[in-house]
């Protein structure tokens, strides 16, 4: 099958966190035997801070990120596809773009896969006019990487076919532990980039957390902190490319996961950070969010927390033989339930009971 993806961008993970999972995916999706095209805008200078080669398993088209570049694009897209994606979040032209592969003959299988479902779901119910209404009817079907029965139900609401969540995993190939980076070295770590429905839990989470615990040292790493107030202790680091992620990962006694607003409230939506970290050999402490327990135990997998007041606590009775004990056993548990080679397999037998449906209706 050829697969024609519209997304952010393949290539670059600067101000896109669904780097990983695009990377995840598609390369175990073209393992099994799909021809694979990416489709990014040049837009938000993402090109010239690449942090992977354009990749074998996939070609990637970058199209100016203007009116005549996405329509060219698509015309080319929709001439060669037998299956066109097309993601939330591109970030340039995205109404133009999710209005134009709903108009598209019905021959392709047209999928709508929205990495950020929360956002997107709370954007229609506080718009009646959302062009979303409008068109998710006439996509195939809704692919989401989170949110579980909520999503799902909030989806078929407004007339999806179908919705199913294919949830972030590991890629083992890509995270794995690695040797500690004095740079990163640290009771706990946080990788998170600066975004508004994002802020005010970092801030009770994390930061909140260093100014209580000043003999405790705290490692920040992601785009847009440079000018927030922190602690003496907390160290900002900025970006963090993806060649440094195990790294970041695996140098502190802990690394946090801080869900945002909107992924907390529907929960069931673990971000790619819970399992690149796992899978980096870290111990991860996470923001309390229904679902955590479809994928690591908690106590045993992963520390839970429900507010900044308990990740102090488990931080402070944390020491690095307990740390390791829960790390080991959450990495096990992800290599062996939560990888994108598990999750292309679910895509495909997803596409096969599509294609079996469309036969049985001719």
């Amino acid at each position: 099958m050829k697969i024609c993806f519209f997304g952010s961008s393949l290539v670059s993970s600067y101000w896109n966190g669904a780097a990983t999972y695009y990377r995840g995916m598609l390369k175990e999706i073209a393992a099994l035997g799909h021809e694979v095209t990416f489709y990014e805008p040049d837009a938000f200078d993402r090109q010239s801070h690449r942090d992977i080669d354009e990749p074998d398993w996939a070609r990637v088209v970058v199209y100016p990120a203007t009116a005549d570049g996405w329509r060219s694009s698509l015309d080319t897209a929709a001439q060669s596809a037998d299956m066109l994606v097309k993601a939330s979040g591109v970030g340039v032209f995205d109404l133009e773009l999710e209005n134009a592969v709903a108009a598209l003959p019905s021959r392709l299988t047209r999928i709508y896969w929205d990495v950020d479902a929360p956002a997107t779901l709370e954007a229609m119910e506080s718009d009646p006019q959302h062009h979303l209404r409008r068109a998710i009817p006439y996509y195939d079907m809704v692919l989401t990487y989170g949110g579980g029965e909520p999503v799902v139900s909030a989806y078929r609401s407004v007339g999806a076919r179908d919705c199913v969540p294919i949830y972030n995993a590991l890629d083992p190939a890509t995270h794995f532990p690695s040797p500690p980076n004095p740079r990163f070295a640290c009771d706990l770590s946080l990788l998170a980039n600066r975004l508004p429905d994002r802020e005010k839990r970092v801030e009770h989470f994390f930061l909140d957390v260093a100014r209580h615990l000043p003999g405790k040292s705290f490692v920040l790493g992601g785009s847009g902190w440079d000018d927030k107030d922190a602690s003496a202790n907390l160290r900002k680091v900025g970006h963090v490319g993806t060649a440094d992620h195990n790294a970041f990962f695996g140098s502190g006694l802990a690394t946090l996961n801080v869900n945002r607003d909107s992924m907390a409230r529907y929960g069931f939506s673990p971000p790619t950070r819970v399992f690149e970290a796992i899978g980096a050999g870290a111990c991860l402490i996470t923001d309390e969010w229904a679902g955590i327990d479809h994928f690591l135990e908690p106590g045993r997998e992963v520390l839970v927390a429900a507010d900044g007041a308990e990740v102090a606590e488990h931080l402070t009775a944390l020491d690095p033989e307990r740390a390791r004990s829960i790390a080991r056993r959450a990495r096990a548990r992800i290599l062996s339930q939560h990888t994108y080679r598990q999750r292309a397999r679910q895509f495909n037998d997803l596409f096969v009971a599509h294609s079996s449906r469309i036969e049985a209706a001719e």
